[in-house]
């Protein structure tokens, strides 16, 4: 057997395909891809962030300013240090620019928060359907002790019973009682 290895390994082919082959217990070396590879939580998360950037006041007093600053530097600027003339064709398409990436980040934020709302809905009512079955469960469970308890020998029903002996013993003491104080 170790002649045979030595032979084998000797012989460049055999040692080649040994090596080349695929082993099932190790993992696959990362390919080359075309595209780059992206985090989507991460680009969710930021896409979140500028969503919620740009639904804020702040951002539309930055842009009013901005575009203050564009109209005003564009009419009133030397005519060599404009780069925007009056017809403004550039601020145009630099807000259309602006529009055409935040609808699609505002949507997918909105895809994102659907879907997070969709699973705490999920968690609630799978919690409300766990209170319900154990309010059921409590209510039944209150009836059979009430109903056990209607066959129960309470404290103030025994009190009640003592009582009544008590009494009936009185009377048939009394009568008695009085009986024998008159032979006296």
């Amino acid at each position: 057997m170790a002649g045979e290895e030595r032979s084998r390994a000797s012989n460049g082919s055999t040692a080649l395909t040994r090596t080349s082959r695929t082993r099932l217990d190790q993992p696959k070396d990362p390919r080359r891809r075309l595209l780059p590879e992206y985090d989507p939580e991460a680009f969710g998360r930021f896409s979140e962030r500028i969503a919620r950037f740009l639904g804020t006041g702040r951002f539309i007093v930055w842009m009013t300013l901005i575009i203050i600053v564009w109209v005003v530097w564009n009419i009133f600027a030397p005519e060599k240090l404009r780069f925007d003339e009056y017809p403004f064709i550039f601020l145009t398409l630099m807000l259309s620019l602006q529009a055409s990436y935040a609808a699609p980040l505002i949507l997918l934020a909105q895809n994102r928060q659907d879907d997070r709302d969709r699973v705490t809905h999920e968690q609630d009512r799978a919690q409300n359907e766990r209170s319900i079955a154990d309010t059921e469960y409590l209510t039944r469970e209150i009836a059979a002790l009430r109903m056990g308890l209607g066959e129960v020998a309470t404290r103030d029903w025994i009190r009640s019973e003592l009582e009544d002996l008590v009494r009936d013993l009185d009377d048939r003491r009394t009568p008695a009682g009085a009986e024998s104080d008159e032979d006296r």
